[in-house]
């Protein structure tokens, strides 16, 4: 298997300013999108050097009327006891990622009768946007509402696919896979919560190795969700983690 990386990961936004220590992302498409809008550590900072960064981060926010502040720190590098203690007593929510590949061949899965998976279209777009609408609004209704300008752009994207799982007819759950040379990766998988533990998850997923069999599939997990579980068990190889923090004004 190719040697994957966090670098494999796609990430959606613009480099406005880099050096040899950090990265500065923004997306002005999309400024409630924090996955797009960060800024990325290439080496571990020392404390001043993050305080440093991040008060630059916040100047460059407000004046765009961001209301968060994202890091995310190198690959495989735990946070060092003094920055830990810093992100902890500013109230930052510090988590993890986990990136895992598989090659299809060696995915695990039961097939689901009921579940029937299809390939956005023209046909069924508005299906689509409506169901990641409904979704999105846990999020408030500016992200929601950006998101579908967003996932419209993305459809006409042709290294981009969007799926959309029906349960007994009824659409219930989508993913999005972005190709690459190698890789194709899965993003945005998310099922319906009154039907979950259904296989739909999973059928999703085999309909990624069967239309992608000779690449490598990859994603990320949180590092601290049961979906993780799920892909331990469907034979995805754990690559790595990522430690990633986050501060909103007002929460």
């Amino acid at each position: 298997m190719h040697n994957i990386t966090f670098d494999h990961i796609e990430k959606i936004g613009h480099i406005i300013f880099e050096d040899e220590v950090c990265q500065h992302v923004h997306y002005p498409e999309m400024l409630s999108r924090y996955d797009s809008n960060f800024i990325l550590f290439k080496t571990m900072p020392s404390l001043t050097a993050f305080k440093k960064t991040e008060q630059m981060l916040r100047i460059f926010h407000q004046k765009h009327n961001q209301k968060h502040l994202k890091f995310i720190f190198p690959a495989n590098e735990k946070l060092s006891s003094d920055i830990h203690m810093y992100l902890t007593e500013k109230n930052y929510d510090i988590g993890f990622l986990e990136l895992y590949s598989i090659e299809p061949s060696h995915f695990a899965t039961n097939v689901h009768r009921h579940v029937d998976v299809q390939l956005v279209t023209e046909n069924n777009l508005q299906a689509f946007l409506k169901l990641q609408y409904e979704e999105d609004l846990k999020y408030g209704e500016t992200f929601a509402t950006e998101k579908q300008a967003f996932l419209k752009r993305r459809f006409h994207d042709p290294s981009k696919y969007q799926l959309l799982a029906y349960y007994d007819g009824i659409p219930v759950g989508s993913m999005e896979l972005i190709e690459e040379e190698t890789t194709v990766e899965i993003d945005n998988l998310f099922v319906l919560e009154a039907f979950q533990r259904k296989g739909i998850g999973s059928q999703l997923q085999q309909y990624v190795m069967q239309k992608f069999q000779h690449k490598i599939v990859i994603l990320v997990a949180d590092g601290e969700d049961t979906a993780r579980e799920m892909y331990q068990k469907q034979n995805y190889v754990y690559q790595g983690f990522q430690y990633e923090v986050l501060q909103v004004e007002g929460d």
